[in-house]
């Protein structure tokens, strides 16, 4: 079904505003170099208007925290058939950019800043190398979407290719403009798949039915307080916190610590909840965790921002070991997506393992 949106105004007598078009493509592409957030508060432009060898011109390039790019084209109209096949034939030369290519492309776009720096100063990490690259999501920004073009990009992504489309519609209001925006597909499926398509060399196989869990510890929260009061937290940012959406009541979560290991498992007792309204229990009752929760500042800033606060899902801890004794093997599976459903051997041979180290995994 095409997507369409409006936007009235308040009153006694509300009065739609008229649809308008802005007057260039190439103005769009100006105001999201100028605030990107127009996309995504999480990614970070890294390319603009970049060649590839076939001799097309990807419109915008983005980073995602967890080294993944992105890969962004354009359309103010409706966008024909052919925008997907394009898109898709860019990919193929994203998939096989190099770390010492992609930090070229930046020198470029950036006049000459670094790309480690621009990476550390943005998502206060630094960037691991090995990450770089192992996954890419390919977004197509138009005012509509014709049929066919809904049923290629529908089935795309229903085979785990990470696809989707941002919709923006433009309004008059007076002498005023506004933009607004929509996405086709739930922006976490499409984080999914491409966290599951690390890369078109890697194996799959279907998903086990355990989740992985990143938690950050030192990084706005402290994996001791999780363990002691049952939770499991992300945030700081819609790409952190919105995969905890995945998770529901009698799910199994493998928990790693990034840098560290793996730390505990458990069994999800309850959705994800905003911090301000998530309680945990203490000798004197039921209290909001920011009351309880002392070690780290859980984003506390952020409390009534949606968008940036800490999430917390409630989880009864099966097994849990403290930091120092974090359990790590070569090979084991890693990423920085808070939660995901990994499809890869790879992930296979680290819940079998986990379940030999952490004897009290079935509860």
């Amino acid at each position: 079904m095409p997507i369409k949106h409006a936007i009235w105004t308040v009153g006694d007598k509300p009065t739609p505003l008229p649809v308008t078009r802005l007057a260039t493509e190439q103005l769009l592409e100006d105001m999201i170099e100028s605030d990107p957030r127009i996309l995504s508060e999480q990614w970070l432009l890294i390319g603009r208007q970049e060649h590839t060898p076939t001799g097309g011109r990807i419109d915008l390039l983005a980073i995602a925290p967890d080294a993944s790019l992105v890969l962004i084209e354009l359309k103010r109209d409706k966008t024909p058939r052919d925008i997907v096949a394009q898109a898709l034939d860019y990919a193929t030369w994203v998939q096989d950019l190099t770390a010492d290519r992609i930090a070229q492309i930046y020198r470029n776009y950036s006049k000459g800043k670094s790309f480690d720096a621009a990476f550390k100063e943005r998502f206060g990490e630094d960037l691991d190398e090995d990450l770089l690259n192992q996954s890419h999501q390919i977004i197509l920004c138009a005012s509509e979407l014709d049929a066919a073009t809904e049923r290629i990009v529908g089935y795309l992504n229903d085979k785990d290719i990470p696809i989707n489309v941002l919709f923006f519609q433009v309004f008059q209001h007076g002498d005023t403009q506004l933009l607004s925006r929509t996405w086709l597909i739930d922006p976490v499926e499409t984080q999914e798949n491409a966290s599951n398509t690390a890369s078109t060399k890697r194996e799959r196989e279907p998903w086990n039915g355990e989740f992985y869990g990143s938690f950050g510890d030192g990084l706005g929260r402290r994996w001791e307080e999780a363990r002691q009061y049952g939770f499991f937290s992300a945030g700081g940012g819609s790409w952190y916190s919105q995969t905890l959406s995945m998770l529901s009541p009698g799910d199994l979560i493998w928990v790693r610590i990034p840098k560290l290991g793996y730390v505990g498992v458990g069994k999800v007792e309850a959705p994800a909840t905003p911090a301000k309204d998530f309680k945990i229990e203490t000798a004197d009752g039921l209290k909001s965790c920011l009351e309880v929760l002392s070690e780290s500042d859980y984003h506390r800033e952020y409390t009534d921002d949606p968008e940036n606060t800490e999430y917390f899902v409630k989880v009864r801890w099966l097994d849990t070991v403290p930091l120092d004794k974090a359990f790590h093997e070569t090979g084991f599976f890693g990423q920085q997506n808070s939660v995901c459903k990994p499809t890869t051997p790879k992930w296979r041979h680290t819940t079998d393992r986990l379940k030999e180290h952490f004897k009290k995994w079935k509860g």
